[in-house]
């Protein structure tokens, strides 16, 4: 439990975000700070190196016998790859870590990096959403982990939070940090609740005060959206859709009001003025980014896991994935939008797609754009944890077991050319199904060796009753491969086992 700090601690240093403009931000991070090189442009390399690192939430972990305190992991790229050292494990109850580990805390249900400070050193963002602001419950908070030349580390960690707690507000449920605007040292860094958008800029004139140097906007009690497309927020990304050199931002969660539970985005462009708000989009309430055709506009992708059933019958799908192609196009509404065209909708039933979509598949639970074999076109790699393995016989089935599908970026955008999927019972992957793993929870597409072409995580924050475990499937010359995938919990990494849910959240 963290006591409410004073209002002069948080005093706002930007304007408010507005449905019309800001002055003056898992997933692709769009453009870093000034001067920061294309390698940098995932924002995941905290020590510095060149090489990109591995952050981990594990929001379930028990902590010094609080329950669902959670901790997070990082596991530093090199030219080698990615291995369970050098690694490092933080919870709120490591030395330096703002607060202490708590019951439902849930550190590090939301993670995100970027280079905060503009000191070439990419930070760690931790949401903890479960944490009660004295004597609000759930309000919720998040704690900076400094990048150096070391890593991350716990010292000199900072703690945000809303400036007026609200309880069960649930603060940092989604993070995400880009360079929103031009003139900024340092990324910029988005937060959502249940309710709000809220943008923090580093302001070092704050460290003279002895208070957190990230300055908060104050919020938007609802985001902004088209009549009828009001949503609750559930995720964010971010991409440059326009090709101005800014990132956009894209907020993603289901519809509220009268027809609930839709899922639709909210998309602002970053411009030379600041942020701005310019239409709402079907699809969520998952988004990824990333360049999939190659024009050098990043391409929105988004995943609707399921749609409402008004006749209470249940999901009426197996889940649905959608593309909007960036465009410079030639006004506000579409160009300063980024993705200016009508979306491509992608199922399990689409010709040439693996599988067959059934109702409560989840296909698009999780999204994550990369390229996986070094052709210059962003690949998409999409998550199935509800997937039932073994069906239709319901003597083998096992329910909710999980698959994994990467479907290819090329010229002409998505395609299923080259297409691929998998679950346990695959060729060459560790483990068998098991009902309730949820495999492809979290899929993420990594590039820790610098090869240029992304790997593939794929979590499973059931396997083992909700111990959770990570598989790791390399990149080969055509691609994400199962040969040579290993698997790795949290005790590989020196971090509790038990009821972790290691996975629920891997930073983009």
């Amino acid at each position: 439990m963290r006591t409410h700090r004073p209002a002069a601690v948080l005093a706002a240093s930007i304007l408010l975000l507005t449905g019309a403009a800001i002055a003056a931000p898992s997933a692709y991070a769009g453009p870093s700070a000034p001067g920061a090189t294309q390698a940098k442009d995932r924002n995941t390399d905290f020590n510095g190196d060149g090489y990109d690192d591995v952050l981990i939430g594990a929001p379930g972990a028990t902590i010094d016998s609080k329950q669902g305190a959670g901790f997070v992991t990082v596991q530093y790229g090199s030219r080698s790859g990615l291995g369970t050292s050098p690694s490092a494990v933080f919870s709120q109850n490591t030395a330096g870590v703002r607060g202490a580990a708590e019951t439902g805390d849930a550190f590090g249900q939301s993670v995100a990096t970027g280079d905060l400070n503009g000191d070439g050193y990419d930070d760690a963002v931790v949401g903890v959403p479960g944490e009660d602001i004295e004597p609000v419950g759930d309000a919720g908070g998040a704690v900076v982990l400094w990048g150096s030349p070391q890593g991350l580390t716990g010292a000199d960690s900072d703690w945000l939070q809303a400036a007026e707690p609200r309880a069960s507000a649930r603060f940092g449920s989604a993070l995400a940090a880009a360079h929103f605007s031009p003139d900024v040292p340092g990324d910029e860094l988005a937060v959502t609740d249940r309710y709000d958008l809220i943008l923090f800029r580093y302001e070092p004139a704050l460290l003279k005060k002895d208070a957190a140097p990230l300055a908060p906007a104050q919020r938007e009690n609802v985001i902004p959206a088209e009549p009828g497309h009001e949503i609750d927020p559930k995720s964010l990304t971010t991409g440059d859709y326009d090709g101005n050199g800014l990132a956009d931002l894209v907020v993603s969660g289901t519809t509220t009001g009268t027809n609930p539970g839709e899922g639709w985005s909210a998309c602002f462009s970053g411009q030379v003025q600041g942020l701005r708000f310019e239409r709402s989009l079907r699809g969520g309430p998952v988004v990824a980014s990333g360049d999939i055709n190659g024009d050098g506009y990043d391409d929105l992708v988004t995943g609707t896991p399921s749609r409402p059933d008004t006749t209470g019958g249940g999901a009426l799908d197996g889940g649905v994935v959608g593309v909007y192609y960036g465009s410079a196009g030639d006004g506000p509404v579409v160009g300063a939008a980024g993705p200016g065209t009508e979306p491509v909708w992608w199922t399990q039933d689409s010709p040439g797609v693996p599988g067959v979509s059934e109702q409560g598949d989840g296909w698009g639970s999780d999204l994550s754009v990369a390229d996986t074999d070094g052709d210059g076109y962003a690949d998409v790699a999409i998550g199935a944890p509800l997937e039932d393995i073994g069906a239709p016989d319901p003597d083998l089935s096992r329910g909710d077991a999980g698959a994994v599908w990467v479907l290819r970026g090329a010229a002409g955008g998505l395609t299923v050319s080259g297409v691929r999927s998998w679950d346990q019972d695959s060729g060459e992957v560790l483990g068998v199904p098991e009902t309730n793993d949820h495999w492809g929870g979290q899929v993420r597409l990594i590039d820790p060796d610098g090869d240029g072409r992304f790997g593939l995580l794929a979590a499973a924050p059931g396997e083992d009753v909700f111990n959770g475990v990570v598989w790791v499937l390399p990149a080969g010359q055509g691609g994400v491969t199962a040969t040579g995938s290993w698997t790795f919990d949290g005790g590989s990494l020196g971090a509790p086992r038990t009821h972790a849910h290691l996975g629920e959240a891997i930073d983009e």
